[in-house]
């Protein structure tokens, strides 16, 4: 029997914005490698554009999952646990297992820890984590967080975990995204109906970048901060990702501890 070596790969979509990735991405990464201190940590990045561009800008190099997968086979790891930073199990999940099961045969082991959301218990986790920053919302206030949405399927869980908000007693919190439904027309009219006159936007991200930059809090006339400006709500912006949770840093490290 040859020497057991472990991996521990923490796989994000990334970001460009190096400010948040600090405070999200790197941040989740330390906590994994506290809580998994016989494991290398290795770290890899879904989105092949975000990596080219910090490639031609900053000189750094990002590996993909494959260039991970090969860069553990090269040191010799033989067990490998894969822990996505993702919210929800959507397509670049999916992607993510499949480019790393290639590889499956030059490991002894390889298993997968759970996107963010995965099971009604995540759902009541992620809740408790992220109201713990907004405990003191007032009655005329409403908090609306920007998720990001997918054409997948379990672009679902936007709506359900919106529902879910005001199950815990959080009427005035409501959950969009910028590119599937809730919609923000959506969100316009039932922060209307909920009768709030100030609105505060944050990211439903694990990474404030470009669309909490932009998207959600820019000067575009389209952007969220504009779009409810003009509807007559005060607005503030909290440029805050979900990785700089630390609720939402443990429940990715549970999900490790729970692949294993």
């Amino acid at each position: 029997m040859g020497e057991i070596k472990k991996g521990l790969l923490a796989v994000s979509f990334g970001t460009s914005v190096n400010a948040t990735r600090e405070k999200t991405i790197d941040a989740i990464e330390t906590d994994l490698k506290g809580a998994f201190p016989e494991y290398t940590l290795y770290r890899a990045w879904t989105s092949k554009m975000i990596i080219k561009k910090l490639k031609k800008r900053d000189n750094i190099w990002i590996d993909t999952v494959a260039e991970a997968m090969e860069r553990m086979i090269a040191d010799g790891i033989t067990e490998v646990v894969v822990q996505p930073t993702h919210v929800i199990n959507g397509i670049e999940n999916d992607q993510m297992i499949a480019e790393a099961l290639a590889y499956q045969d030059h490991f002894a082991s390889i298993c997968f820890g759970a996107p963010l959301l995965t099971s009604e218990e995540d759902s009541c986790a992620v809740i408790k984590a992220v109201m713990a920053e907004f405990g003191s919302l007032s009655k005329e206030e409403a908090l609306v967080f920007m998720g990001h949405g997918t054409t997948h399927y379990a672009n679902s869980i936007y709506a359900a975990l919106d529902y879910k908000f005001k199950d815990m007693g959080y009427p005035n919190v409501f959950l969009g995204t910028v590119e599937a439904y809730p919609s923000m027309e959506t969100l316009m009219k039932l922060v209307h109906a909920y009768g709030a006159k100030r609105v505060t936007l944050a990211p439903f991200m694990v990474v404030a970048g470009d669309h909490a930059l932009n998207d959600m809090s820019g000067e575009d006339p389209d952007s969220w901060r504009n779009q409810f400006e003009s509807s007559g709500f005060m607005v503030s912006c909290v440029l805050k990702g979900l990785g700089e949770y630390q609720g939402i840093r443990n429940l990715y490290i549970k999900h490790a501890q729970d692949a294993l």
